[in-house]
């Protein structure tokens, strides 16, 4: 199973989402804390081809963006094949 991360920050509504999402599914994630100006969020930026939002999800090194891109990938099942839940 390809490492799973996702970065937040503090009070984000969007990671709380987010992160709810990847629990539901029981896979093991890292949640990296990302406030902006630190070296996790520029880490994430960077990851992501220059996204700035957060949560910012990653699977292995592959970018699914944030929580709207998560939502979707899941109402279509795809997220289930990318995590290897199916």
């Amino acid at each position: 199973m390809q490492k799973i991360e996702i970065y937040t920050q503090p009070g984000c509504p969007y990671c709380v989402r987010a992160v709810q999402i990847l629990a539901s599914k029981h896979v093991v994630f890292e949640e990296i804390d990302a406030p902006r100006g630190t070296s996790e969020r520029e880490d994430a930026i960077r990851r992501s081809g220059g996204a700035r939002t957060v949560p910012q999800i990653f699977v292995g090194d592959r970018a699914l963006g944030g929580c709207t891109e998560l939502m979707q990938l899941d109402a279509t099942g795809q997220l289930d094949e990318i995590l290897g839940t199916k």
